[in-house]
């Protein structure tokens, strides 16, 4: 319990206290995290949307593809970006190993699949009635898309927490693609495990808490979003 009291108050001194390496890494956390997760909605939505209501040849070996991706480990993910990005490899002309883009990169990776997943439950829980009304209504190939997905909404909106959450938390392929370079590509996650590594147990306690302090408020944004105008459900 004292460790933990020591890191509660070292969470507090590094919040509050202006330190500006603390801050630096908070923002690049938040920075390289919610572009991966603006990414990976950009790809995973429409992907999943696909996937729940078109058929063609290859579609469950495809959702398959996307379960199975939503379980990757990062450190696999980390070591396959590598080998893309490593001088020798087929992207490595980019020069983007050790960067914050690599960082990015491999994010999208863990976490497009995350949303596609979650996303195709969640249009495929609609009622298909839906569909054949809308279309018969007149709603053209796009607008049946989009207002499905309006129907989706939360299942959508869940999909990006859950994406959000599996980046913002993960270390192996921060680590291995970006390196944990002071002022460049340390973040929040791989900044605990140095200090762990160090021996600095309670700074390593108060950088988790100031981890844990972001990503709550980030859910918390994404929720009140996702609950906004929603009546509960009322037990009798």
């Amino acid at each position: 319990m004292e460790a933990i009291w020591q890191g509660v108050k070292a969470a507090v001194h590094l919040l509050f206290s202006g330190d500006p390496e603390t801050w630096r890494i908070t923002f690049l956390t938040l920075r390289v995290s919610g572009l991966a997760t603006l990414i990976s909605v950009l790809l995973g939505v429409p992907a999943g949307v696909l996937l729940a209501l078109t058929r063609f040849p290859g579609r469950r070996v495809l959702i398959s593809l996307v379960n199975t991706g939503m379980a990757l480990p990062p450190v696999v993910v980390g070591l396959w970006v590598s080998i893309f990005l490593w001088r020798s490899g087929p992207l490595g002309f980019l020069q983007l190993m050790y960067t914050p883009a690599a960082m990015v990169i491999a994010q999208t990776v863990i976490a497009a699949p995350v949303i596609a997943g979650f996303t195709l439950a969640g249009i495929g829980q609609l009622d298909p009635q839906l569909a054949m009304q809308l279309t018969a209504l007149g709603a053209s190939r796009w607008q049946l898309y989009r207002l499905l997905v309006r129907e989706a909404r939360l299942s959508i909106l869940a999909a990006v927490i859950a994406g959000f959450g599996a980046v913002v938390s993960e270390v192996g392929a921060s680590t291995m693609v970006g390196g944990n370079i002071p002022g460049q590509t340390r973040v929040l996650t791989t900044a605990t495990v140095m200090e762990v590594s160090k021996g600095n147990y309670n700074l390593a306690i108060g950088i988790s808490i100031v981890l844990l302090l972001l990503a709550y408020a980030v859910t918390l944004s994404l929720t009140l979003l996702q609950q906004r105008g929603r009546q509960p459900w009322v037990m009798r």
